[in-house]
């Protein structure tokens, strides 16, 4: 398999040796899909980057997500378990790593998965989480440690105990 992302940046008559320069581009995606990107501002600053573009670490962030929630879904749906909704507020920590470089060293995943129907058993969705996470392409490639912190009971109070996985 292989994947193509086309990335789009032009100067547009801007300073260019100061560093002053605007980081907002373009990735364009098969079917036409155009998002808006920039650095982070907590990277480079304003005006420099644009606050409402995603940025690559917000990216990759969002990629360990969906790519963890897609492979929970498919696996439950094998197992006979209906999920009726599946939400996520992941957060990455980038920070200095055992070599001294910045890099992710965690990312953390916080999904909330509503079933239908009679709901699996604590071990049961922990066993799923597991096996989309061993089956989960972007965090089989990153080095960050992961972390999955599932709220899932019926009545949203309790949640199960965290998950850090490598």
């Amino acid at each position: 398999m292989q994947f193509e992302a086309r990335l789009e940046w032009q100067r547009n008559g801007q300073a260019f040796l100061d560093q002053r320069y605007s980081r907002a581009h373009d990735w364009i995606f098969d079917g036409g899909l155009r998002v808006p990107a920039s650095s982070s501002p907590l990277s480079v600053p304003l005006p420099m980057s644009v606050a409402d573009n995603v940025d690559p670490e917000e990216a990759l962030v969002a990629a360990t997500s969906s790519c963890h929630m897609l492979f929970f879904l498919s696996i439950a749906a094998k197992r006979g378990h209906v999920v009726e909704s599946y939400t996520d507020s992941a957060v990455g920590l980038l920070e200095k790593n055992g070599d001294g470089r910045v890099a992710f060293t965690n990312i953390t995943l916080r999904p909330q998965i509503v079933f239908g129907g009679a709901w699996p058993s604590e071990e049961e969705i922990a066993a799923i989480h597991h096996e989309a996470h061993d089956k989960c392409y972007i965090a089989n490639s990153l080095k960050a440690e992961i972390t999955i912190e599932p709220a899932i009971e019926p009545d949203g109070s309790d949640e199960l105990p965290e998950q850090t996985l490598s």
